[in-house]
């Protein structure tokens, strides 16, 4: 998070970006999040990303129900609105430095909402989610970033004893595979030739090396994070479900 807050100082804005929400789980499936996700549409390069913790949804049978309904009488349920607030800070950190921008999503109402009090100039394109999700989709950018993390990461599999245990660890492992995705791994596996997201947009002259990400160290106090990733290095972002939540506490860290 600090490595990739710092390439952003000097990193020209986007001016086209796509948006979506990644869905996964925490601790067991009566705790679904989203992870909001912004990808620059151009080079793919993968921005910043938030979270929301969701209610429980789709079919289910009247026990489930029933301990959905026992779990939000103890624990207390998300708010309702969270995809609206969380997905409008994605926004509004992908689009920094930017006056005028354009927007690509899908049909989701709460997109439309967390838009509209941005103060960048906003043209949103909306692709139905039901369009065929192949290159000539205006969502490609996004959804191709959603089979990256499907594959790379095991906590996100359809089926796996992987799953994340806090939303604060998946987005410490999203952290990770966005550096990865950014600045190391090549746009395509075909070309050697294949140049990063971040040779894309100028940030870069060549791939990263794992051992120049870890030659200098970074300190906290040195870097400015976004208001979401500060809840993130700080650990505060807790999972209803777990009576301990360890924070960061390690001063050397700051």
């Amino acid at each position: 998070m600090l490595f990739h807050s710092n390439m952003m100082r000097h990193a020209p804005p986007s001016n086209e970006i796509v948006v979506d929400g990644f869905e996964s789980f925490e601790y067991s499936q009566y705790h679904p999040i989203h992870h909001h996700v912004a990808v620059d549409k151009e080079t793919d390069f993968f921005i910043y990303f938030t979270d929301s913790e969701l209610r429980r949804k789709g079919r289910m049978t009247d026990v489930q129900k029933r301990r959905r309904q026992h779990l939000e009488q103890s624990l207390g349920r998300p708010d309702p609105k969270s995809i609206e607030l969380d997905m409008r800070e994605a926004i509004e950190v992908a689009l920094r430095g930017t006056v005028t921008a354009t927007v690509y999503s899908d049909d989701h109402k709460a997109y439309i909402r967390s838009m509209k009090p941005l103060k960048t100039k906003i043209s949103h394109k909306i692709t139905p989610g039901s369009q065929h999700r192949d290159r000539r989709n205006n969502l490609w950018p996004i959804n191709l970033l959603d089979f990256l993390i499907r594959h790379s990461s095991a906590n996100h599999k359809r089926e796996t004893i992987a799953w994340s245990k806090r939303r604060q660890s998946s987005a410490e492992r999203l952290a990770i595979l966005l550096v990865w995705r950014n600045y190391i791994k090549r746009r395509r596996e075909k070309s050697r030739a294949s140049p990063t997201p971040a040779m894309e947009r100028g940030m870069m002259g060549r791939p990263l090396a794992v051992s120049e990400l870890f030659s200098g160290r970074l300190f906290r106090g040195h870097v400015e994070l976004p208001q979401r990733w500060v809840d993130y290095y700080d650990r505060k972002v807790e999972t209803r479900a777990l009576k301990v939540n360890r924070r960061h506490e390690l001063v050397y860290g700051y």
